[in-house]
């Protein structure tokens, strides 16, 4: 599917799961497997969507012996029981439920590694746009004792914290004494994110000593009981913890709010993705997929305590760090809820993008702002020559343009701001390709 007509398809009123789904005679409509901070309570309100989408009645939960495991049933006007089992047991644990055919849809809150990518090429290519899903946004919180004056952290820090290098607050410049760490378990995707994002890419590896948690709920209360504690947990589960501020690298501090994390700004943001084997048969896992993506799944997936991919305007206000050029365009328009990113080694938009593509077109076709409202902002990773940077961020701007163009947007103006304003360190490949981005702004 090109992406002119991907993106005609989802304007027309994204993917349509209203027709009637077969009723299965035995035995579940769909099984899902894999992230707990999925499967918890965000992957089951998306499936009761769905359910009260197809006309069920009388939805409810059911809860086996085994832990981190739902069954959401409803019933047809028949009195045909419907039955979608949802397993939550860490991400790895969806991809070896899809090779082994024991689930029909993987949730992850991580992107596909390249050996489970290998492992799984049997049922077609899980990084294709329809395969690879993004559901929703999320921020891996770093949370505290509410007690613990500490305000901000660094990502050096934690690499340090949580490898056991620093074994006390007061080497910090705090008190307290020894710092506990929790984390959780090897098979959850936010242990992995966190693995990739803080501690591998400064080669270091999680402390022996950290208490380790299947359960994200636990984990957080763990941490708001203990005055000396320190943990890392998905956004939803921050409970009554105390969330602090992260930078990485030249990165201002950031907290993670809703807007930082929609932007994928904030250091510690990270994608949450249901995966769909291309050659998939199953009705209902590709029911799932699409209303997801719906304005209506959208709504769900911010009411569930994620970020909605939902684009909107924000103001943002101008401060000395910023270029004059982004001051004064901060001044006048509002930004968009969304940065668009490019596939790694390459200049074409990721899964993602493509997407929010979708999104924004909707938006600025909705609002008016097609003739002349709508300029974009490029940004990249620092290089020997600024003049360099400040090329290659015009011309990822130009690359989104083109798409917009083609779309029938006519553009107020186009501007590279080259590596200024980092979100993340440029001492890592991950990093970099977050630094190189578009912002969208409207007038």
């Amino acid at each position: 599917m090109t992406l002119r007509v991907l993106c005609v398809f989802l304007l027309s009123g994204w993917l349509s799961v209203s027709a009637a789904l077969p009723i299965p005679e035995n035995g579940p409509a769909l099984r899902i497997q894999g992230s707990n901070t999925i499967g918890a309570e965000l992957g089951p309100a998306l499936v009761e969507g769905l359910l009260q989408e197809q006309g069920l009645v009388k939805i409810h939960r059911e809860t086996p012996d085994t832990a981190n495991e739902q069954r959401i049933v409803g019933q047809t006007g028949q009195g045909q029981r419907v039955i979608i089992e949802v397993a939550a047991h860490g991400s790895s644990t969806g991809f070896t439920a899809l090779k082994n055919a024991s689930a029909d849809l993987a949730a992850a809150s991580r992107e596909i590694k390249d050996s489970e990518l290998l492992a799984l090429q049997s049922l077609g290519d899980l990084k294709s746009p329809a395969a690879e899903q993004v559901i929703a946004i999320d921020g891996l919180a770093i949370i505290l004792n509410p007690a613990n004056p500490f305000e901000q952290l660094n990502t050096e820090q934690l690499a340090r914290i949580f490898a056991g290098e620093v074994k006390t607050w007061e080497e910090l410049g705090g008190r307290g004494g020894a710092i506990h760490l929790y984390a959780r378990d090897d098979q959850s995707g936010t242990y992995d994110t966190f693995k990739e994002l803080v501690l591998s890419r400064r080669g270091k590896s999680l402390s022996s000593a950290a208490k380790r948690f299947e359960s994200s709920e636990q984990l957080s209360d763990a941490v708001s009981a203990d005055a000396q504690g320190i943990g890392f947990i998905g956004l939803p589960y921050v409970r009554q913890a105390k969330a602090v501020a992260i930078a990485d690298g030249a990165s201002q501090a950031m907290l993670p709010l809703n807007s930082l994390i929609a932007t994928e700004d904030y250091p510690l943001s990270r994608r949450l993705f249901f995966y769909l084997p291309p050659d998939s048969r199953n009705p209902w896992a590709q029911a799932l997929t699409a209303f997801a993506q719906s304005p209506q799944g959208q709504a769900i997936v911010a009411a569930s305590g994620f970020v909605s991919q939902t684009v909107q305007a924000m103001s943002v206000a101008p401060n000395a760090l910023m270029p004059e050029g982004y001051q004064s365009l901060s001044r006048h328009a509002q930004r968009l809820t969304v940065n668009f990113r490019f596939a790694e080694g390459s200049a074409s938009l990721d899964n993602k993008a493509r997407q929010d593509l979708a999104r924004v077109l909707d938006y600025i076709k909705r609002n008016g702002k097609t003739e002349r409202a709508v300029t974009l902002v490029g940004f990249g990773d620092l290089k020997d020559d600024p003049a360099r940077a400040d090329l290659l961020s015009r011309l990822r701007a130009m690359a989104v343009r083109r798409e917009l163009v083609r779309n029938d947007v006519v553009m107020r103006e186009v501007r590279g701001f080259g590596a200024l304003m980092p979100v993340a360190t440029n001492s890592a490949d991950e990093g970099r390709i977050k630094n190189r981005r578009v912002e969208v702004w409207v007038y």
